[in-house]
């Protein structure tokens, strides 16, 4: 197969698999301790775990509240046609006496206007501090000690929520970044036969990355089967002639970084999560394929991202040094640029 056709193959899976993801994004996308969710924000049933987050019944609703809102926006305009020149006397009584203004040097009517704002008053202050640093400090530090979405299930939930996801994943853009990673793992490996391997676990990194940054949740759905996907699929990929990398490797780099990993929550749950922990497993048989410094690199290059994001927040006042955040997507990019080197190089 020649390299531009591999692309293209690569791109157009890439696209279409990502196309397929947000109904999984937004299902998996459920704070700590509560279910998958099966319904949408309205209460529809939500079934399956592809295709589009949204619900039928709810697109429907809003296409016609959109044109329910575009034929009263067209009659308003119409009537707006109707009104009283500019200078004209008022009709008495059709305005409330609270939109009124005493002429000036005119005594005002007790009741007739509303009282002068008190400084401090409590419509001023509620502003003030939802677009303080402070009142975001405080809410960041609330979270920061339970590292939400990495607890297993079954077991009670953080006094802390985590926090609630955002809308619903748009397709195109899952499309665009998973038909961009699947392209640069083309390039990378050739025609070798791992590559089938990293264009089938691409879109489930893709997932894991969306879902962890919604949530602060890396699903044992996901991470579990991942580790056994990596290692099953590796091992016919090296029964196949022309592969670059060791199943041995493999295995054993998912045992060694799953077992690091659980040292380091042991040493310090508040700041790795179990959740990571599971998804070192999967991460650790991939990049141990191409040995053991591609799976050195990738662990470095994910806690310096992490790093590097977590001072970028503190220097610019988002969050505080405890702040907790989703280890995951670092994890994930890291293990990518490692795994990008290794293929190359191999």
């Amino acid at each position: 197969m020649s390299t531009g056709l591999l692309i293209a193959v690569a791109a157009l899976w890439g696209a279409t698999a990502g196309a397929l993801l947000p109904r999984a994004a937004y299902r998996f996308s459920a704070p700590t301790g509560e279910p998958w969710h099966d319904t949408c924000p309205e209460g529809h049933p939500v079934r399956g775990w592809v295709g589009r987050a949204g619900c039928a019944r709810c697109a429907r609703s809003e296409q016609g509240a959109r044109s329910e809102r575009g034929a009263r926006s067209g009659q308003g305009a119409r009537s707006g046609r109707g009104a009283p020149a500019e200078g004209s006397a008022p009709v008495e009584g059709s305005a409330p006496a609270g939109e009124r203004t005493p002429a000036e040097g005119s005594a005002p009517v007790a009741g007739g206007a509303p009282a002068a704002p008190v400084p401090g008053s409590a419509g001023r202050s509620h502003r003030a501090e939802a677009g303080s640093p402070t009142g975001t400090s405080d809410h960041t530090e609330a979270t920061s000690h339970t590292a939400p979405g990495h607890v297993p299930p079954g077991e009670p939930a953080p006094n802390h929520p985590s926090p609630a996801p955002g809308p619903s994943p748009h397709p195109l853009p899952l499309a665009l970044v998973t038909a961009l990673l699947c392209v640069l793992l083309a390039v990378a490996t050739g025609t070798r036969p791992e590559l089938g391997v990293w264009l089938v676990l691409a879109p489930l990194g893709v997932l894991l990355t969306v879902v962890d940054l919604r949530v602060q949740r890396l699903p044992d759905p996901l991470t579990l089967p991942l580790a056994g996907a990596a290692l099953v699929l590796l091992g016919g990929a090296a029964l196949l002639p022309e592969h670059a990398g060791e199943w041995l490797t493999a295995l054993y780099g998912a045992l060694a970084l799953g077992l690091a990993f659980f040292v380091l929550f042991l040493i310090n749950p508040g700041g790795m999560g179990f959740g990571d922990v599971k998804l070192a497993l999967g991460l650790g048989a991939v990049l141990g394929w191409y040995g053991w410094p591609t799976l050195m690199l990738g662990t470095f290059a994910a806690f310096l991202l992490g790093a590097v994001y977590g001072v970028a927040l503190v220097v610019t006042r988002r969050a505080g040094r405890k702040t907790a955040i989703a280890f995951g997507p670092f994890l994930l990019a890291g293990a990518f640029l490692a795994l990008l080197t290794g293929a190359y190089t191999a």
